[in-house]
């Protein structure tokens, strides 16, 4: 059975992208079939595996628009086990395209559930904005990671998203479940300690206990079209995004 997966978080800066890629690539590491999907028109997700947006034939947005199917639009990542649906600026029109469409919210759910099985794992990278292809994606997860880095806005800001993903249980996905991620994390910063204690007294049950500290290596890897497994392998950044993958492994089979 085929797991779904969302990275979102509408604070940009928070390692969205990073860890989506990089969790991909663990995973895949520890023998999963895994499928990203890239559903920011920025497509910096489909860059980071090398792909150049800007001469794909075929996108997510084919998909997401009925014209074609997830199998004909994947293409095989630079990891054996690592697919990926890209994406390119064209998403931004399909946005707006979609929301005056019958029952848009589920048109990544319906086009997924052809692949049920095939992948182990399908990671969705969102856009921080709240349209129609955030909502896409948090509809056909089953489960929602929001990363979240150790600073004081961007705990502010989990807040009101935590409350949209309350509204949006009600009314497209009621099973969805939410985890956060603690990323960038400064152990040298007084202000990453106090915003990473408290989000363990009042988030712990859904907290992962893995941290993702900071990394230049983290920042470098989609420059190269590789994540961390492949571009630096024994680093601090790939230690611990495989600590994730196995936690989030480990959950999922208790």
């Amino acid at each position: 059975m085929t797991r779904t997966i969302v990275v979102s978080n509408q604070k940009g800066g928070v390692a969205k992208t990073t860890t989506c890629l990089s969790l991909g690539g663990c995973l895949a590491e520890e023998g999963q079939i895994v499928l990203l999907v890239d559903m920011d028109p920025q497509a910096n997700l489909t860059l980071s595996l090398g792909l150049k947006p800007k001469t794909l034939r075929r996108t997510v947005g084919d998909v997401l628009l009925g014209n074609a199917s997830p199998v004909s639009v994947s293409q095989e990542g630079p990891l054996y086990g690592l697919d990926i649906l890209p994406a390119n600026q064209e998403l931004s029109v399909i946005d707006k395209v979609l929301y005056g469409r019958s029952d848009f919210q589920y048109r990544l759910k319906n086009a997924l559930a052809n692949l049920d099985g095939f992948y182990d794992y399908v990671l969705i990278d969102c856009p921080t904005s709240v349209g129609t292809l955030t909502i896409n994606g948090l509809t056909a997860a089953d489960l929602l990671i929001v990363p979240v880095q150790c600073e004081y806005y961007a705990a502010r800001t989990l807040a009101h998203y935590l409350d949209l993903i309350k509204r949006l249980r009600d009314k497209t996905n009621p099973s969805l479940d939410y985890r956060l991620l603690a990323t960038m994390y400064d152990r040298r910063n007084k202000i990453c300690k106090v915003v990473l204690n408290k989000m363990r007294r009042g988030f712990r049950p859904s907290l992962f206990e893995t941290i993702i500290e900071v990394d230049t290596k983290l920042r470098e890897s989609p420059a190269f079209g590789q994540p961390i497994t492949l571009y630096a392998p024994d680093t601090r950044g790939a230690h611990q995004y495989r600590a994730l993958a196995k936690e989030l492994m480990n959950h999922d089979r208790a």
